[in-house]
């Protein structure tokens, strides 16, 4: 009989080693169960599952070029299949104003406003009407360009660095760290 993948048969367990077990199946031919799968759970040990001479029923899970038969016992059980719940829907507000459901003053890009005093994340951070340091707000149907986008968060991310810079020099004491 020749071993395909996907079949199941019954074997005997002739060796275990760290790694798996060995099981020797119809007509002398010999397969490994890695240990991985062995068992829907953690395995830490094969000999706390298996022993010499058991007989177990395994699936032929791949048989390699060069003869090397990869076994599975785990997957011989038939699972009832369980259907996921549904994803919640996520709540409406924040992101970008052209999605669906997205526009609250959360974060993304905002097109006019803004809230007073501040803003969420994305583009918008620390913006808001206040001015500072403020994302991208399109006055009427202007949007700014990629390239406009992408000049605004270099120079964010040089001004994040520095003062992250600053902050971490000052603190260990060494390389360049302020000194009394």
């Amino acid at each position: 009989m020749a071993i395909e993948v996907g079949t199941k048969l019954e074997g005997r367990v002739t060796g275990i080693t760290h790694f798996g077990a060995f099981v020797e199946l119809s007509e002398g031919v010999t397969g490994l169960v890695h240990i991985s799968e062995i068992a829907d759970n953690y395995v830490k040990d094969v000999n706390d599952h298996l022993k010499l001479e058991d007989k177990v029923l395994v699936k032929v899970i791949n048989v390699d070029k060069d003869g090397k038969i990869g076994l599975s016992i785990k997957q011989t059980v038939d699972k009832p299949v369980e259907e996921r719940p549904a994803r919640p829907e996520r709540p409406s507000g924040g992101g970008y104003q052209g999605r669906p459901g997205g526009g609250g003053d959360r974060g993304g890009f905002q097109s006019g406003g803004g809230r007073p005093g501040g803003g969420g994340g994305g583009f918008n951070r620390g913006g808001g009407d206040r001015g500072g340091r403020g994302g991208f707000k399109a006055q009427g149907n202007i949007k700014p360009t990629f390239e406009d986008k992408m000049s605004r968060f270099l120079k964010d991310s040089e001004e994040r660095i520095s003062s992250l810079k600053k902050n971490t020099e000052s603190k260990r004491g060494g390389r360049g760290g302020r000194r009394d």
